[in-house]
């Protein structure tokens, strides 16, 4: 919520967003390097020593080039004048304060390069971890393929469950600043278990030459660029309400307080859904599993257009709010492991690092391409903070009708996944299943999604409302 309590703009806010996991699109990138140019004589290990002190580091940056203090955050909300320095005499005063006890809060084009940066670290270090997975869940017995992905998943999810509320109370009494020296405190605290992490060091490494074409080689097959096929339209259709959040905070006064609960909610229901699947879904079809939450999607996503109208039956916003938004997160949560599931069983054997991370890729360049068609549609109806401060809401009913239409039409395209385990093993083992020309479509829609992300999200912060958004 720190974006909002600096006002920026729709725009700005679904950029600075995307940019914290746009660097997840070059997972590949990672993956590669660290297969073929082991660090100091280990692939993993190193790399993720390099990803969490450059994440540290691009939050001493936002501490020592700014100031993140809540006096300079209200500063910057305070006051009609428009000159800084007077406006900063009158808040001063206002306080019984000094003026050169708070400065100059970052500004959104700072901001947004720093939590790239902590981003582009923390994704480095994420592949580290991913690759080591990978390479363990092969090992597991046919019968008990998956528990060890949802296992470790079930853990990542239950420390953000931890994390989120501890960050809202301690950025509610203490401010961000607060929050940002955790932020890069934290990172360096992980450095003693990755020394301890037992890795086999200067293991045979394959040319880069060898990499490349086992990698072209796994996605011409059709177990490789059907499957995956259908996991990039789906997800490149999950375009979301990018006006949402101010929409909240404009029409219905919600607090920051109030929108760091609703996180809190979408991380406690992230858990569950994936606990959920692990212990009741992890035997149904992927089919199924797709088809019902996709559906069910449909219908909490539609119950947005009730709370814009003004229809809650009884219930306070807030709490209406939270059953939507939490709903969603719940069945993302059971959504999230059969793909991650479906992807390991397609890593070809001694290459994990690489080809999990070119799978992981495409998934997450398709939601980072999600999040800049939501930004593209802003510019649809005008659903701008003057607008929705007039009470002019019709623009923001169309948007959220639209984008959950959009949404569930994903579900088309399911005919494409395979519908178990076996069934992707039997199309893999198929000799005559592999195309060039399936493989060339797969690598050039994933790389374009990329190029296309990126410069639209630069764009978006280096000159906002390009594309006719506010």
């Amino acid at each position: 919520v720190y974006p909002l309590d600096l006002n920026a703009s729709e725009a700005q806010q679904a950029t600075i967003s995307s940019l914290k996991s746009l660097p997840s699109t070059f997972k590949l990138v990672f993956g590669f390097i660290s297969d073929n140019f082991p660090m100091m004589g280990y692939r993993r290990k190193s790399y993720m020593l390099l990803g969490w002190f450059v994440t540290s580091l691009s939050m001493l940056a936002l501490l020592f080039f700014s100031d993140l203090s809540k006096e300079a955050m209200e500063l910057n909300n305070s006051g009609d004048i428009e000159d800084y320095a007077d406006r900063r005499v009158q808040f001063a005063n206002a306080k019984d304060l000094s003026t050169t006890s708070f400065g100059t809060p970052p500004t959104i084009p700072f901001l947004s390069f720093s939590l790239l940066l902590f981003g582009t670290g923390f994704w480095l270090a994420d592949v580290m971890g991913d690759s080591i997975v990978a390479e363990k869940a092969k090992l597991e017995p046919e019968f008990s393929r998956g528990h060890l992905q949802s296992t470790c998943y079930a853990c990542r999810f239950f420390g953000l469950m931890i994390a989120a509320p501890c960050s809202t109370v301690i950025y509610s009494t203490y401010g961000p600043k607060a929050v940002v020296v955790l932020m890069a405190a934290l990172p360096a605290s992980i450095v003693p278990l990755i020394y301890v992490l037992k890795e086999t060091k200067n293991v045979p490494v394959a040319s880069t030459n060898e990499q490349c074409a086992e990698i072209y080689q796994t996605v011409c097959s059709r177990a490789v660029w059907q499957p995956m096929g259908f996991v990039y339209l789906y997800n490149v259709l999950q375009v979301g309400n990018a006006a949402w959040k101010q929409f909240l905070k404009t029409v219905l006064g919600f607090t920051s307080n109030q929108l760091n609960a609703l996180l809190i909610a979408a991380y406690v229901l992230l858990w569950l859904g994936i606990m959920a699947y692990k212990k009741f879904f992890i035997n149904w079809s992927w089919r199924s599993v797709y088809i019902t939450t996709t559906l069910l999607n449909g219908i909490f996503s539609a119950l947005q257009i009730l709370l814009i109208k003004g229809i809650t039956f009884g219930l306070s916003p807030f709490i209406f709010a939270l059953g939507d938004d939490a709903f969603a997160d719940f069945i993302g949560g059971i959504q999230f492991l059969p793909t991650t599931i479906m992807m390991v069983h397609l890593c070809p054997s001694g290459s994990e690092g690489a080809s999990y991370a070119m799978f992981t890729t495409m998934s997450n360049s398709a939601y980072t391409l999600a999040s800049a068609f939501s930004t593209l549609l802003l510019g649809v109806w005008d659903v701008s903070k003057e607008v929705m401060e007039r009470g002019e809401l019709t623009g923001m009913v169309n948007l959220t009708a639209l984008t959950t239409c959009i949404q569930v039409s994903g579900v088309l395209f399911v005919g494409l996944l395979p519908r178990t385990k076996d069934d992707l093993s039997n199309l893999h083992a198929d000799p005559m299943s592999g195309s060039k020309i399936g493989g060339f479509i797969f690598l050039f829609v994933t790389f374009s999604s990329v190029l296309y992300s990126l410069v639209v999200g630069v764009l978006n912060i280096i000159k906002p409302g390009w594309a006719g958004e506010s």
